[in-house]
């Protein structure tokens, strides 16, 4: 058996593909707003040098190469203050949502969604049905020159986008409408899933064939907090199994970002043709360990394990519960240690080294 160390990138690609690792990979998923809620020297660091400081294996993402064309229809984007404002604009009329800067977590959220109202539907399929998909060349560009710079250093990854119901309940209606208009109007919310589906497609075709990325995302945020199993197998399922289809025929790597609840879609999980579920995420912030992963995916790499308020506590008391799941586990492969999501300020970097070098010492069972 070969246990000689790897580099980041080979020790992710080998966990991803189930294969042996020379360790556990160990990533703390930190943004922007992390070093600017910490004290001293970390306060000016960027994520890199944290990175550096920590012995993070990086997992980085970067955008994608495709770009959008319409003929009919148009979309204008302004900023004022901390509120944009994305105008769709069709030629049966036009919405707009409208996203508010957020200091703390240094991220946008929606305050107002473009669907509000049933000719809201149709504006957007409308909007949908226009939109053709081309490879970018500039785009292209910058991702051949970070996925040189970066090397070996690290997993570069790009998401091609989210599975139409998730979007529409996300960002297109909100959660409740999303849900109302679903029930009111099924047809012609169905249709706007046709015409969203059909431009994921095309993304998904050119990202497979030529982003030089080392795997693709969905960038899904799955949850039955937020949709039922009996959905996700009507409205997801047959998609992204589509998604995964296309990715497969180029021969790449395709993960699913999925943040939330997911015990109940586990037997669904498991038909997925993915790679890798990232962010995976333990109680109580989600709902599901890597053992009850692992038993219903076994094929599945489990990119997580851990949750938002757990990182809130000691590193003695972090280093326990990941201990305790890992070993509950048949065995190590395609599995990787991460903060499931973002990386709470709260937890100081000190605490995130020392958990990474217990990470870095576990050890592995094929």
């Amino acid at each position: 058996m070969n246990r000689e160390e790897m580099s980041p990138r080979q020790r992710w690609l080998a966990a991803i593909r189930l294969q042996l690792v020379d360790r556990l990979p160990f990533w703390p998923k930190l943004d922007a707003a992390y070093p600017r809620a910490q004290a001293g020297a970390f306060r000016g660091a960027t994520l890199g040098e944290l990175h550096a400081w920590i012995g993070s294996d990086v997992h980085e993402w970067i955008r994608p190469v495709f770009r959008e064309v319409r003929d009919r229809t148009s979309i204008e984007v302004s900023t004022q203050g901390n509120l944009c404002h994305t105008a769709y604009r069709t030629p049966v009329g036009e919405t707009a949502l409208v996203t508010r800067f957020d200091e703390a977590s240094q991220a946008w959220h929606p305050v107002q969604f473009p669907v509000r109202a049933r000719e809201d539907v149709r504006m957007m399929t409308a909007w949908f049905e226009d939109t053709a998909v081309e490879l970018d060349p500039d785009a292209l560009a910058q991702v051949a020159a970070r996925r040189a710079a970066l090397g070996e250093g690290g997993l570069l990854c790009s998401s091609v986008g989210e599975s139409p119901l998730m979007r529409w309940v996300e960002w297109i209606a909100g959660v409740e409408n999303a849900h109302f208009f679903l029930a009111d109007y099924p047809d012609e919310v169905e249709a706007l899933f046709a015409a969203m589906h059909r431009v994921l497609l095309d993304k998904t075709r050119v990202e497979a064939a030529h982003n030089p990325v080392d795997v693709l995302y969905l960038t899904e945020n799955t949850s039955t907090t937020l949709i039922s199993p009996a959905q996700y197998e009507r409205y997801c399922l047959p998609q992204i199994r589509a998604y995964g289809q296309v990715a497969a025929s180029y021969g790449r790597l395709l993960a699913l970002h999925m943040c939330g609840h997911l015990k109940l879609l586990l037997p669904a999980l498991a038909e997925l043709p993915a790679h890798a579920f990232e962010a995976f995420t333990s109680p109580p912030v989600g709902n599901t360990r890597l053992a009850e992963g692992r038993a219903a995916c076994p094929d599945k790499c489990l990119i997580g394990g851990t949750n938002a308020v757990l990182w809130t506590t000691s590193a003695d008391e972090i280093i326990a519960e990941i201990e305790r799941d890992l070993d509950a586990l048949p065995h190590h492969r395609g599995i990787a240690v991460t903060s499931a999501g973002v990386m709470p300020p709260l937890c100081d970097p000190t605490t995130i080294r020392a958990v990474c070098e217990w990470v870095k010492g576990y050890p592995v069972r094929v």
